[in-house]
């Protein structure tokens, strides 16, 4: 499913709607695109909308930031700055963090070799080529339970 977003407000607008289609079994979600394409805005908007009282910053620098919510726990990689060895020095972590019960984030997930989990949700954002103001987020998954959830969001972005 590709969605186009023009604004801030449209890709507010498409959080919160993820942020309603999500539930207690958790999703463990994939981000890729280029540097400034919306990612960490995309996942702050999703956690602001899941009440998470904590100040929601990328986890550029530390890696790994972990929140509360009345939903499950939340966790939010970057792996942008990680080298094969410190990845390797994670690996557990997205294992742990991808099952279910949990809602886990992983920015700039290339990076993540094939450490990745096969149940993700993936999206990437993606510039357009004529107007770099608009972006499309590009949702993907070889997980039927993920595939219902895009269904899901689908409908909730069309109503």
């Amino acid at each position: 499913m590709k969605i186009k977003v023009k604004t801030l407000q449209d890709t507010k607008n498409l959080a919160k709607v993820f942020a309603q289609c999500l539930d207690k079994n958790g999703l463990f979600v994939t981000l890729t695109g280029d540097i400034g394409a919306g990612k960490t805005q995309f996942v702050r908007y999703v956690l602001e909308y899941l009440n998470v009282c904590e100040k929601i910053t990328s986890p550029s620098f530390v890696i790994l930031n972990e929140y509360k919510s009345s939903l499950c726990p939340i966790y939010h990689f970057d792996l942008y700055r990680l080298e094969q060895k410190g990845l390797k020095s994670i690996v557990s972590e997205l294992r742990e963090y991808s099952k279910q019960g949990k809602l886990t984030f992983i920015e700039w997930a290339e990076f993540g070799l094939n450490e990745i989990p096969d149940n993700a949700l993936n999206i990437n954002v993606e510039y357009d080529e004529e107007d770099l103001d608009i972006r499309y987020f590009v949702f993907e998954s070889k997980n039927q339970a993920n595939n219902d959830f895009i269904e899901k969001l689908s409908k909730g972005i069309n109503e």
